[in-house]
């Protein structure tokens, strides 16, 4: 028990440090890819926290599985490096043993996987997206050039040709107000100040010295002319705010639980087989039928008896194809809505296996490398990592094309890796197997180097 616990801490500090790392990069790449969506809209400093805080729920389901391939590729290649896997052997202790407490560990961290992708991901997932669309409709702040015409103010055409950007001053004001078609509203001014109402939601337009020119489009014969010496406008500005939505609307398939979906899965199923009925009956009733419903087995009697296939048929056998077609392209459909709900429902569950299945593949192979750095213990994951994650997507996109099946697409890559952790675990448990994987240490940065040289001869 002393053993287990052992090697457990041996696993911890890695586990958390390569959590903190890799949530670091994911976190750094994210913000380098929104960062034009976000730059420049005056968003409040809280609903871009809220922003990320969302967004690390799904990067926390991809972190955990490459964490614990990397904790147990530095445990296991550590406790090799200073021969303490040697001693353990030594004293009768089997690498299955010595495997025992990362295995229990990688179940609870798997289960515990799950239910935060069946609890806590659907709703960030959610709320990132209503969260992001209510950012994408925010405009800019309204920016006036000098000489140019701004229609950023929906209804509104304004024109300045002056700009004081610092005070915030305008002069040679000239106004076109397009809200009413039924109406001919020009304002011009000397000179204004223009700026924003506290809530962002008007446009606030205080004109000095001017006129309002109006005229009515279904009578040329009325013109109306005010002077002012001091005039206000209103204007909508919704476009310029923020106003963030309540949660709620239709879910994607990423916003919802397994529990759910399997219950969208189930009527969806209800809908295909009642559109394969329909379907089957047509193909039924049109080729192996009666000749009062001209099936296509009969064209060519009726050809052969009035001497030609009149146009009448023609028509017939066409609209029985396109009604034929658009019965199979509606199980189709249903089919692949199917596949696309329930290769979500694996893939919350296979992610979570994934965990186990990187502790069999990275005990024997941390044991064979026999290097416990975050350099190479990184590099190595990144290589297997990038496997699984290839043929995770490789088979997302051919089960959503019906060609295999979402449970071969989403578990394919657990299984070949669990085989691969398999068949090198016993072949390690049996003989001792060296890796040399020196050629990776030049994808390694200099200083992560440097720092495992400096661990190493201490």
């Amino acid at each position: 028990m002393i053993l287990i616990f052992y090697i457990i801490r041996n696993h911890a500090a890695p586990f958390l440090f390569s959590i903190t790392t890799l949530m670091f990069i994911f976190l750094f790449q994210f913000l380098m890819k929104f960062a034009d969506r976000l730059v420049g809209k005056g968003l409040d400093t809280f609903v871009i926290i809220q922003l990320v805080i969302y967004n690390l729920a799904w990067m926390v389901v991809l972190v955990v599985p490459m964490s614990v391939l990397v904790a147990t590729l530095m445990a296991f290649g550590s406790m090799s490096q200073n021969n303490e896997v040697t001693i353990m052997k030594s004293t009768g202790v089997s690498l299955y043993k010595m495997m025992v407490g990362p295995f229990i560990c990688s179940i609870v961290v798997g289960y515990l996987l799950i239910l935060f992708n069946n609890d806590v991901l659907p709703d960030a997932n959610h709320l990132a997206k209503v969260l992001m669309q209510d950012i994408s409709q925010k405009k800019p702040t309204l920016s006036l050039e000098s000489g140019v015409f701004s229609q950023e103010v929906t209804g509104y055409a304004i024109l300045a040709r002056e700009v004081d950007a610092k005070t915030n001053r305008i002069k040679g004001v000239t106004i076109y107000d397009y809200n009413n078609p039924m109406k001919i509203n020009i304002v011009t001014a000397k000179d204004g100040l223009i700026y924003f109402s506290k809530d962002q939601t008007k446009l606030v337009m205080d004109l000095n010295h001017g006129e309002i020119h109006e005229t009515d489009v279904a009578d040329t014969k009325m013109y109306r002319k005010v002077v002012f010496n001091q005039h206000r406008i209103a204007m909508n500005a919704y476009q310029f705010s923020f106003q963030q939505s309540t949660p709620g609307g239709q879910r994607g398939d990423r916003e919802l639980s397994a529990q759910d979906m399997l219950v969208i899965v189930d009527s969806l199923k209800t809908i295909r087989d009642r559109y394969n009925i329909t379907y089957n009956k047509q193909v039924q009733k049109y080729f192996f039928g009666d000749s009062s419903a001209v099936p296509f087995k009969n064209v060519i009697k009726h050809a052969a008896a009035e001497g030609g296939i009149s146009q009448g048929i023609i028509e017939k056998v066409r609209s029985t194809k396109n009604m034929i077609l658009s019965e199979n392209m509606r199980v189709d459909y249903q089919q692949k809505e199917i596949n696309k709900y329930m290769v979500e429902v694996h893939k919350k569950y296979s992610l979570p296996a994934a965990c186990l299945i990187f502790v069999l593949l990275g005990a024997p192979l941390g044991v064979m490398v026999r290097k416990g750095g975050f350099g190479m213990a990184a590099s190595i994951s990144l290589f297997f990592f990038l496997i699984y994650w290839a043929s995770l997507i490789g088979g997302e996109k051919l089960a959503d094309r019906a060609i295999i099946t979402p449970f071969w697409g989403m578990w394919f890559a657990n299984a070949f890796m669990g085989l691969m952790g398999i068949v090198l675990t016993y072949r390690v448990a049996k003989e001792s197997i060296t890796l040399d994987f020196s050629f990776i240490q030049k994808l390694v940065p200099k200083n992560w180097r440097q720092e495992e040289n400096k661990n190493e001869n201490s």
